[in-house]
C-alpha cells in the first residue's frame, strides 16, 4: 500500500543539510514498513537494525558517540559495510536504547560525511528516559498516523474515486455520492491500522480485520504493564477502555466521574498524557471563543478524548459491521461517536490542523471543531446523517465576526450564506474548498 508520508521522505533525502530523522507513531501504524519500504526503493543498501532486546547495541550505544565508532559496529551488526553516502541507516525501537537517541546529535555535526538516518519509535518510549537529554534542534521529526481515508482509497483500489475527491469534481462525486458512503462506512469499521487494512482486502473479509484490532487492542494493554509504573497502570486502562463511553455521551466533553465515581483530574492527567505521548489518543482542548491566535483562548480545564483510530474505537465498543454498514436504531447516538472519530484522525493526519472545540459556558451550544488555518478560524459542525441544521455553528460565526463557517456531513457540497457543506468523505480538501 501507498502511504503519503513517503512524500515526505523523498523531500528529507534530497535536503543538502539533512539531519536525522525520527519518525514517531503509536506501535503498528507502519513505521518499519516505511523506513523499509523508502530504504529499499532508494538507496544501494540499507541498513536496519533493530534495537528492542538488543544487548550488543546498548553496548555499542553506552560506550562514545564518535560516529566512525559507532558506524563500524553498526556494520557489523547489519552485516555489511556502510558507506554514508548511499546506505540508509535504519534504527528501529529507538526508544529502548536512550543512547542511540543522543547518539544522533553527533551524526548531524560530523561535517565528514552526509548521512541518511531513519529512527523509529513511540512518543511514550522516547519520553520515559529520565536524564536522557532529545537532540533538540540535531533532529528532525515527523508523525506516522494509521491510513486516511485517502489512502484507504487508493490502498483498496478506488484511485479513481479518490481522484475525484482532488479534484473537487463535485457534481460527479454527487453521482457516486453512494459508492463513497458505503466506502467511508467501510472505513469507520476497518479503520486505518495496516494490519486491519491489510487483512481485509487480503481476505474481503470484515471479520479478518476484526480480529487484528482485538490483537492490537491487548497488545496495547500489555504496553501498559512494560512501560509505565505499577501504580498508573490501572488509570491508564481506566481512561482508556472508558474512551467509549465518553465519546457516547451527547456532551462529549472529557468527564472524569463517568471513570468512576469520585475521580479527580488530578489522579488521571499523568495517564492521559502517556496516552497522548504514546500516540493512542487525541486530545482536544476547548476554546473559549474563535480568535487568533486559538491557543491564547484555551481552557485548559476542559477537553474531549479520541483514540488514533475510528476501527479501533468500533472494535472497542464492539460494534458489528451490520450495524455499521446497515445502521439500527440504537447505533443512531454512537454514529455521531464514530463520525466525530473519522473527521478528529483526518484532520490532524490528513490536514495537520490541531483541532480545538469550542462550547458555551451557560448553555449547550458547541461547535465540534475550531481551526486556525493561515490566520483565520474555521468553525466546523460534524454530522453523522443529513442533518443540515446548524444553529450552534452559525452563532459562533455571528458572536465572533467570521466569514463563514463549515459544516461536514453525508449531504452534497454546497454554499450558502456564511455556510459550507463539505461532504465527510472529501473532508481531506477541507483547506482547499473553503
Amino acid at each position: 500500500m501507498k502511504r503519503a508520508a513517503m512524500r515526505r521522505l523523498l523531500a528529507w533525502k534530497e535536503e543538502p543539510d539533512r539531519l536525522p530523522m525520527i519518525i514517531r507513531g503509536a506501535r503498528q501504524v507502519g513505521k518499519t514498513w516505511l523506513m523499509q519500504e523508502f530504504g529499499r526503493r532508494e538507496f544501494e543498501r540499507c541498513a536496519y537494525i533493530n534495537l528492542d532486546h538488543n544487548e550488543r547495541m546498548k553496548q555499542l550505544f553506552a560506550g562514545t558517540y564518535d560516529p566512525e565508532r559507532i558506524l563500524r559496529g553498526l556494520s557489523l551488526e547489519c552485516g555489511f559495510g556502510i558507506v554514508p553516502d548511499n546506505t540508509l541507516i535504519i534504527l528501529d525501537e529507538i526508544q529502548e536504547v536512550p543512547g542511540a537517541l543522543q547518539s544522533l546529535k553527533y551524526f548531524s555535526e560530523d561535517d565528514r560525511h552526509s548521512y541518511y538516518i531513519l529512527a523509529a519509535g513511540s512518543l511514550l518510549g522516547v519520553a520515559l528516559h529520565a536524564g536522557v537529554s532529545f537532540p533538540v534542534g540535531k533532529v528532525e521529526s515527523m508523525n506516522l498516523y494509521p491510513l486516511s481515508f485517502a489512502e484507504f482509497l487508493e490502498a483498496a483500489g478506488n484511485e479513481q474515486l479518490l481522484d475525484l475527491i482532488k479534484q473537487r469534481d463535485f457534481e460527479m462525486i454527487r453521482m457516486f455520492r453512494d459508492r463513497f458512503t458505503d466506502l467511508l462506512k467501510t472505513y469507520y469499521y476497518v479503520g486505518g491500522m495496516p494490519g486491519a487494512v491489510s487483512a481485509y482486502l487480503e481476505k474481503n473479509s470484515f471479520s479478518a480485520a476484526r480480529s487484528v484490532q482485538q490483537r492490537l487492542l491487548a497488545d496495547y494493554a500489555r504496553d501498559f504493564s512494560k512501560h509505565v509504573p505499577a501504580v498508573q497502570i490501572p488509570r491508564i486502562q481506566m481512561v482508556w477502555e472508558g474512551i467509549p463511553s465518553q465519546l457516547a455521551k451527547e456532551n462529549k466533553k472529557f468527564i472524569y466521574s463517568v471513570l468512576r465515581e469520585g475521580a479527580r483530574a488530578k489522579e488521571y492527567e499523568l495517564a492521559i498524557q502517556w496516552l497522548c505521548d504514546c500516540g493512542l489518543c487525541h486530545k482536544v482542548g476547548r476554546v473559549k471563543k474563535g480568535g487568533v491566535p486559538l491557543r491564547a483562548y484555551r481552557d485548559l480545564a476542559a477537553f474531549k478524548l479520541y483514540m488514533v483510530d475510528v476501527g479501533l474505537l468500533a472494535a472497542m465498543a464492539d460494534l458489528d459491521e451490520r450495524t455499521i454498514l446497515e445502521g439500527s436504531a440504537i447505533f443512531t447516538e454512537f454514529k455521531g461517536a464514530l463520525t466525530e472519530q473519522f473527521v478528529c484522525q483526518q484532520l490532524i493526519a490528513e490536514l495537520d490542523a490541531e483541532p480545538y472545540y469550542w462550547s458555551a459556558e451557560n448553555s449547550t451550544g458547541e461547535v465540534d471543531f475550531v481551526l486556525q488555518h493561515k490566520g483565520q478560524i474555521i468553525p466546523l459542525e460534524v454530522k453523522a446523517e443529513e442533518n443540515l441544521r446548524a444553529r450552534s455553528l452559525k452563532s459562533f460565526v455571528t458572536a465572533n465576526q467570521l466569514p463563514f463557517g463549515v459544516r461536514t456531513s453525508m449531504s452534497d457540497y454546497r454554499r450558502e450564506e456564511k455556510l459550507i457543506n463539505l461532504p465527510l468523505y472529501a473532508i481531506s480538501e477541507l483547506w482547499e474548498s473553503i
